[in-house]
Parts: C-alpha cells; sequence; structure tokens
C-alpha cells in the first residue's frame, strides 16, 4: 500500500458530519467516556472521562477532525483519525493500555438507541473485496506482499504471524518469543498426529516455519499460498535447511487443491476465507483429509453475540490492513461443519491472552525497528496505521473480546457430506 493509497483513504468525509459537523460524536463519546477509567484532554486544557491522575490518556489534537470522522464513520474513524494524526496517546500512555477500557465495552459504547440507526452508518463489505478465487489472490497480496523486509523487522526469527503459545508453567517474561512460537507449531502438529511419513497439506504457507517442522518430524508436506513474497522466501527458507526433497510450496488456491491428506494444518488463514465461503473452504478439506485423518487449524475467535452483531459490517481492521476478512466464532466453525461436511470438532484449546502477548512483544519491536522499516519507502501514516492496528488487536485479546484457539477436526467416515455451495 502506497503513501499515496493511504493519504487518498484518509481524506475528509464529506457527506455524514456536515450539518452537525461532529457534534453527535462528541457528545456520544463524552457520555461513554465519563464512566470509563480514561482521561481525553483537548488543546484548550478541558478534561473529561472517569480516569484520575495517572489514568491512561487520550490527547486530542485537532477535535474537529476527530469527531467529524467518527461521525461519518463509526467503525473506522477512530483508526483513520490516529492515523491522522487527530488523537494520540499522551506521553506517559501506552497505546494498548488506552485502548483496552474501550474493547472491554466496546458493546456498551454506544446508546441502545442509536443502535437502531446502525445500518444507516454502519458501510457494507466493498464487492471487490469477496474471497472470490480472484478477491482472495488481491487481498492477500494487499497485506502479505507489502515487503518481507517489513515482517523481517518485527517478527522473530521463525518468522511466525500468528500467536506464540506460551508455557503457563513458567513466567511469561522470561520466555522469548521464538521458543514460544516452536512450541505453539509442535502443538499444532501434535493435534494433527503429524510425524514420519505423514503426508500433510499446509494450507497458508507464511514464510516456512510449519512446513520446516513438520519435514523435521519426517513428513512430507504440500505447502500452499496466494503470496508471491511468502513463497519466495519461504522456498528460500526450506532449501537452505535442506529440506526441499519433502517440502513443496505451490501459490495455489485452496479450492484449487487435488490429492488425499493424512493431515491438514492451517493457521490463521480462515480469517481471510470469507463467510460464504465457509462451506467451500471447509467442505474442501473434508475432500482431501483422508477417512482417518486428522484436521488441525488455528483460528481467530469471537463470541457468537458479536459474530452476528458484526458480521455485515465493514471496519477499519478489513479497510486497512485485512480486506475481505471476517473473524468466526467457534459455533458458526461448528455449525457450518456439521451442516456441510463430515468434519466433526474433537478438540478446542484456547489460549487468546497469548496473542496480547504476542503482539505486545511485535509492536515493541516494529516501533524499535522504525528507522529501519522507514528506508523501505514507508511514510509515518504507515507508521501510525501499524502501530494502531497492533495495539488496537492486543486490546482485543486482552480484553477477551477476541480469543484464539487450536480446533482439531476427525471426520466421520459413515456420514455423507452435504453439497458445499460454490
Amino acid at each position: 500500500m502506497t503513501a499515496t493509497t493511504l493519504h487518498h483513504r484518509l481524506e475528509m468525509p464529506r457527506f455524514r458530519a456536515r450539518l452537525t459537523r461532529g457534534a453527535v460524536a462528541r457528545a456520544i463519546v463524552h457520555r461513554a467516556v465519563g464512566g470509563m477509567p480514561v482521561r481525553v484532554t483537548y488543546p484548550d486544557g478541558t478534561v473529561v472521562g472517569g480516569g484520575g491522575d495517572g489514568a491512561p490518556t487520550l490527547q486530542v489534537l485537532r477535535p474537529g477532525s476527530l469527531f467529524e470522522r467518527l461521525e461519518s464513520h463509526p467503525k473506522i474513524g477512530l483508526g483513520e483519525a490516529y492515523m491522522a494524526g487527530d488523537w494520540r496517546a499522551a506521553p506517559g500512555t501506552d497505546l494498548a493500555d488506552l485502548l483496552v477500557p474501550f474493547a472491554a465495552r466496546v458493546a456498551r459504547l454506544v446508546p441502545k438507541p442509536l443502535l437502531a440507526f446502525r445500518g444507516v452508518v454502519d458501510d457494507r463489505m466493498p464487492r471487490h473485496q469477496r474471497n472470490t478465487p480472484t478477491g482472495s489472490r488481491a487481498n492477500i497480496e494487499a497485506h502479505y506482499d507489502l515487503s518481507n523486509d517489513l515482517f523481517a523487522a518485527f517478527l522473530d526469527e521463525t518468522m511466525t504471524y500468528s500467536s506464540a503459545l506460551f508455557d503457563r508453567g513458567r513466567p511469561v517474561e522470561e520466555q522469548d518469543l521464538a521458543t514460544a512460537q516452536r512450541r505453539k507449531i509442535d502443538a499444532i502438529l501434535d493435534a494433527a498426529r503429524v510425524g514420519a511419513g505423514t503426508r500433510v497439506l499446509e494450507i497458508g504457507t507464511g514464510w516456512g516455519a510449519l512446513a520446516l517442522r513438520a519435514a523435521q518430524r519426517g513428513a512430507t508436506v504440500t505447502s500452499i499460498t496466494l503470496s508471491t513474497e511468502q513463497a519466495a522466501l519461504a522456498r528460500q527458507r526450506i532449501a537452505e535447511a535442506g529440506l526441499a526433497d519433502r517440502v513443496e510450496v505451490r501459490i495455489q488456491d485452496y479450492r484449487e487443491t487435488t490429492g488425499t491428506f493424512d493431515a491438514i494444518v492451517s493457521v490463521e488463514m480462515i480469517e481471510a476465507v470469507g463467510e460464504e465461503f465457509w462451506p467451500t473452504y471447509f467442505a474442501t478439506l473434508d475432500r482431501l483429509v483422508a477417512d482417518d485423518g486428522t484436521v488441525a487449524i488455528q483460528a481467530i475467535l469471537m463470541e457468537h453475540s458479536r459474530f452476528l452483531a458484526t458480521r455485515n459490517t465493514y471496519g477499519w481492521i478489513q479497510k486497512y490492513i485485512f480486506p475481505g476478512g471476517i473473524i468466526p466464532s467457534l459455533k458458526a466453525i461448528d455449525d457450518v461443519t456439521m451442516r456441510h461436511t463430515r468434519l466433526r470438532v474433537a478438540d478446542v484449546h484456547a489460549f487468546g491472552t497469548d496473542y496480547a502477548e504476542t503482539l505486545r512483544r511485535w509492536r515493541e519491536r516494529f516501533l524499535d525497528s522504525w528507522p529501519t522499516v522507514a528506508r523501505h519507502g514507508f511514510d509515518e501514516t504507515f507508521r501510525r496505521m501499524w502501530e494502531f492496528y497492533l495495539a488496537y488487536c492486543e486490546a482485543g485479546f486482552a480484553t477477551r473480546y477476541l480469543d484464539v484457539a487450536q480446533i482439531t477436526f476427525t471426520k466421520d467416515a459413515t456420514r455423507r457430506a452435504a453439497p458445499a455451495l460454490a
């Protein structure tokens, strides 16, 4: 995403806030923060909010711009305003700590009478972001093909871009991220029963860490991705490890994959599938896994009530970070697999607080590495965008608004799968 593209998207709203000039949004924000342990400060010295001295503080720099953005696009405006420099976390306040009270009350921030107008102010997912075979490639390229150097700047040595799994028997602060990432990879490979001679399909290669570990266990791996940047580096790492004879990396859509596999693993890829294609996705897993095989996925999740409330809306994350993305609930996954496949949930291991810690470490490294990142052509708007993204997600997991889990499926081979939607 170029700087020109970002700045074009950040143009001020022209219509929804024209009459009130943000007054409605300002009133809602003041009402909300009045009962929250935060402070909001203004350039003229005004302070609002329920937090006392030392509370996380949101420093408004351009009130007019901030509230017009919030009023025009309630689900997008706060992030855009941060990108534009309309507000910041005050000196001494960590951005994620500031966002935590908002994330904890996200379902109650807007008064109930105003929720009736959600359909008027909420945007729908743009049709060009639908995860058709063509749309999926464009959506994946928009994020994962930004630059391998960008991701290397804040990921650990394993180049793993998903939640780590920390050892709860030891203090988290004493554990390095690479070890926790390898622990996560081993956990999902154990769940999928991957060992010597196992035929493995990985959906979503990343930069090859899981495929490498599966091959080291003696498995043969077919790993598919839509990211050309990731595929190139993954192949290089696999070759350097001397495992090219055990791992094949393909640039291929999951819908185009054929064969039979003893195990299928997929880490945080379902979020990019799109709800309308979940039946096709899970039916594909059902078709590709052997009758006595195992499927294990790692998925970001939300409560089913929140999924139902947000499933048809278009938010900041979808506009700027993960186009076409949608986070499922465990119930939604169970419902789809029951209706369209012979796959049945056998085990669920949730560890959402580990994602909060993972994101905190990524953000620290991203900010520390910013001078290096900037040399690859990324500007200050991009920096604020990624800082907000990482902190926003950290707050979601810290408050358990979001969760992450490794979900294991086995196949009920006595049943016939229902046809999936095309």
